[in-house]
């Protein structure tokens, strides 16, 4: 029995030493570097064996810039809609209200619960219906409906963030502002929202970023945007990775300096960082 319990000792002190933290670190180390050099193999592939570096100087002006533009217009109108509506949406689920609340619920419920696709159709295909024939009042109701459909279907995310994080905030801070006499509306908007907004801006900013991904949707509503400009390159010049390392880099150029701006938006909320 003494050795048999001497051996499981052994064993067991053997097996540590193999998962220390130390072993686990470089093990890390080691799969993160195989994997960096994996990709780095790979786009130095695409880029000097299948770019056409003639052809990808020929496209990006003026084909693939003004969908770039048309696609940051896009992003810059329907992300301030929908932190604006998100907001609202948000202090309606948190309403004293019952008929408020269900009715930001239901909104919420709708538009996370069907494809933002679908929402897209609906509106550019469906709202113009409300007219008569050629009556429409908007000639190109392409980048409109994008907008709004964009908008609705982020504010109901964005609502739900608010929700939580007015739901993260002590109830003694809207208790404490009420009784300085403060009126609900006064202590929500000078107490409440900003420490919400705290809360929130990792989640708000999470969704930004897949607003901008969404817009490659707006092809399918006649939108000049970045994936329709790839498929008419790709179509007249059978030439599939050429356009398709332009869409990454118009992406990447839109999606990193947001994420950069959410997190310097979030280090400047902590009281406790050094880069307020």
């Amino acid at each position: 029995m003494t050795e048999s319990y001497s051996d499981a000792t052994t064993t067991d002190d053997t097996g540590n030493r193999l998962l220390n933290d130390n072993t686990l670190k470089w093990v890390g180390v080691a799969v993160a570097g195989v994997f960096t050099l994996g990709v780095a193999a790979f786009l130095a592939y695409i880029v000097i064996v299948q770019v056409d570096f003639d052809l990808l100087v020929e496209v990006v002006y003026p084909q693939f810039t003004d969908a770039f533009i048309t696609v940051l217009r896009i992003v810059v109108i329907s992300s301030v809609l929908s932190v604006i509506a998100g907001v609202a949406v948000g202090l309606g689920r948190v309403s004293q209200t019952r008929f408020t609340r269900a009715i930001a619920r239901g909104y919420i419920e709708f538009f996370r619960g069907t494809p933002l696709l679908f929402q897209l159709m609906v509106i550019f295909l469906g709202v113009p219906t409300f007219w008569p024939p050629g009556a429409f009042p908007i000639t190109n109701f392409a980048v409109p409906a994008a907008i709004i459909g964009l908008t609705l279907n982020h504010a109901a995310y964005i609502g739900e963030a608010i929700r939580g994080g007015i739901e993260a905030v002590p109830d003694g801070q809207m208790e404490a502002a009420r009784s300085l006499g403060l009126s609900y509306i006064q202590s929500m908007r000078e107490v409440v929202l900003p420490q919400a907004w705290r809360n929130a801006l990792a989640a708000i900013g999470n969704d930004q970023v897949i607003l901008v991904k969404d817009t490659s949707l707006l092809t399918v509503i006649a939108v000049p945007e970045l994936i329709s400009a790839f498929r008419n390159v790709n179509s007249n010049n059978f030439d599939a990775w050429t356009p398709i390392v332009i869409v990454a880099v118009a992406y990447l150029l839109i999606t990193i300096p947001l994420g950069k701006l959410v997190s310097y938006l979030e280090a400047r909320a902590d009281p406790a960082s050094d880069r307020r």
